[in-house]
């Protein structure tokens, strides 16, 4: 019964429901009355239920494993393949039982569709609503229910309908509308792949007709370009970016933006392995490397796309979560999120809602998520992320948390969160879009004064040591041959900042970062201070690194006091302090960094991986 096609398209479909409603019974009946088992399958399948004394149970054509054939229970995800029409169907059979929820949710993250089945007998049940929840909030909005094992309710109307209002209208709560609720009985083969006489009151399509009313993504390849940089390799003069495409397409000539750090080239090259004649462009699916035109800073976990189709970047994002350590998932703790190829700091800030998916309890005022719930949160990363909401790009919308080296909990993005430096970002990102390059780049600079451009920060209320050690490091670093500026806010007060007359403070600061980024563009080592400002040291720091992105910002705390821990400081100086110790201090800081090369002669003995 199947058609053959020469140009197939692909759905992921995954299948989902309370332990025991029939799933993988519907799987098997689909796929034995559609043609698509391979010959002999069902023979095999019927000599070992004679082998084990039982009755042939289709379920047993997916429920591979023996243990799982013992249990009665599917275990870990199983994904077959059918076409039917002109589609391939990829069908990800999921486990329905509560301690397999794990599995479920790697499952259905990868799924355009849903089927989602519910015993009519049984009718809706709490794990009937779990999956429904958790389907909604990874995002599959694209799904089918259907209401199995009708023999048993002797395919009676007033049944199906009961069941089929109380469950729309929880799904409805969810903003999930089924497309289709349909009545079936997997076992007896009624309404799996046409409609039939046992349900006259029935008026839609079968399970596999309906499979054909799900909407494709728009094809990966037709999407804006997606290209998350799996890592930088220097390969004999050339610097070549690896990674894999996971939306659109690319071309030699293009020219890329990599986020967040704004950064521009052209391609100039796509490298291929053991290829004689290289390719000129590349698409989505493809692991590449590519050269550019010319040598920018970029590295790993960077995405390129074209100027036209740049992701979000912000250091807030909305996420829905699911909780899967064995240690509570805290606020104001620090964990790692995966995002693609990037790796960055974040901290939970609010969490709007739990739903503990084991019981469907709605939490609202704890500050922890627990193992098996489901969160509405928003978290801060410490760092600017570049990223898509999970609506429009797969891969660069959904991310891992890890809390001690283990992927503890895994979400999709629902929102930008607008923070403090949302203004500056915007204005920074259209600067650098259009900024005039002249022919000398930020490696040629750093080859040749033995260091990258960096901006060092001291702050804390020590104002007279901070000054103190501010000019010292100036004069250590110039002396060693190193292009090194203290850049006073004072002098700019006095001269570009004459017109505000302290009066806005947050514009002394956007102006004094716009000039530390053009010192930076020089590629000096600007030394700098927040004595001059009347702003808090967070939004300063917070400022000055948006501004001068991806020059990175060093910062050094002074406190007159033994300082406690202080959060995001690279060096803290606590009482009276050996300034010539601080400054030792602080240049080898800079060189583990690799900010400052190693100095032989008169010439840097390194070199830098931009």
């Amino acid at each position: 019964m199947t058609t053959e096609t020469t140009s197939q398209e692909r759905m992921n479909i995954v299948i989902v429901g309370h332990v025991d409603h029939g799933k993988s019974t519907l799987l098997g009946r689909l796929y034995a009355d559609t043609g698509t088992l391979p010959e002999g399958k069902i023979e095999k399948i019927q000599a070992i239920c004679r082998q084990q004394g039982k009755e042939f149970e289709y379920a047993f054509l997916f429920d591979a494993f023996l243990e799982e054939q013992q249990q009665g229970i599917t275990i870990d995800t199983a994904r077959t393949f059918f076409t039917w029409g002109n589609r391939q169907y990829i069908i990800i059979d999921a486990p329905g039982h509560k301690e397999f929820l794990k599995n479920m949710v790697s499952g259905a993250a990868r799924a355009e569709a849903a089927l989602l089945i519910i015993d009519a007998l049984e009718g809706v049940r709490d794990q009937s609503k779990r999956h429904g929840l958790l389907l909604s909030m990874l995002g599959v909005k694209q799904v089918t229910v259907i209401v199995n094992k009708m023999d048993l309710v002797n395919y009676r109307e007033d049944t199906f309908q009961a069941i089929e209002k109380e469950y729309r209208q929880f799904l409805t709560q969810l903003n999930v509308i089924p497309q289709y609720i349909i009545p079936a009985s997997a076992k007896q083969g009624v309404n799996i792949t046409k409609v039939s006489p046992e349900t006259p009151w029935y008026t839609g399509p079968s399970v596999l007709e309906s499979l054909a009313h799900f909407h494709l993504e728009a094809a990966r390849n037709e999407k804006a370009l997606r290209f998350p940089l799996q890592d930088v390799y220097k390969f004999d003069a050339r610097r070549i970016l690896v990674g894999r495409i996971t939306a659109g397409q690319l071309k030699i000539g293009d020219r890329l933006v990599f986020s967040p750090t704004n950064k521009s080239a052209c391609v100039r090259s796509i490298e291929a392995f053991n290829i004689d004649s290289p390719p000129t462009q590349a698409t989505a699916g493809q692991s590449v490397g590519i050269t550019l035109d010319e040598q920018i800073f970029v590295e790993r976990g960077h995405i390129a796309t074209h100027e036209d189709a740049r992701p979000l970047v912000s250091t807030r994002i909305r996420a829905n979560l699911f909780w899967l350590g064995n240690r509570p998932l805290e606020t104001r703790r620090t964990y790692t999120l995966r995002l693609a190829t990037r790796e960055v700091p974040c901290e939970i800030v609010a969490i709007h809602r739990i739903v503990d998916a084991t019981n469907l309890d709605d939490r609202h005022t704890q500050s922890t998520v627990l193992r098996n719930e489901v969160a509405d949160i928003t978290l801060r990363t410490k760092a600017p992320l570049a990223f898509d909401l999970y609506a429009n790009f797969e891969t660069t919308g959904r991310f891992v948390l890890v809390d001690h080296y283990d992927v503890a909990g895994g979400g999709i993005i629902t929102e930008l969160v607008p923070d403090d430096q949302e203004d500056f970002r915007t204005e920074a990102r259209e600067r650098d879009s259009a900024w005039v390059k002249g022919d000398v780049g930020a490696e040629d600079r750093a080859e040749r004064y033995g260091h990258r451009a960096a901006v060092i920060l001291l702050t804390g209320p020590d104002t007279t040591a901070k000054g103190f050690l501010a000019r010292k490091l100036e004069t250590v670093l110039v002396a060693e041959g190193r292009h090194a500026y203290l850049l006073a806010a004072e002098n700019l007060q006095r001269g570009l900042d004459a017109d505000l007359h302290d009066t806005r403070p947050e514009e002394m600061v956007r102006r004094f970062g716009e000039v530390a980024r053009l010192l930076t563009d020089t590629g000096s080592l600007v030394i700098t201070t927040t004595n001059a400002f009347q702003q808090a040291t967070k939004d300063i720091v917070q400022t000055v690194q948006t501004l001068v992105n991806p020059t990175p910002v060093i910062t050094i705390h002074m406190t007159k006091d033994q300082a406690g821990p202080q959060p995001d400081v690279d060096l803290i100086f606590a009482g009276p302090e050996d300034f010539d110790a601080c400054t030792h201090q602080i240049v080898e800081t800079l060189k583990l960094k690799g900010i400052l090369a190693e100095l032989s002669g008169s010439q840097p003995a390194f070199q830098f991986s931009i």
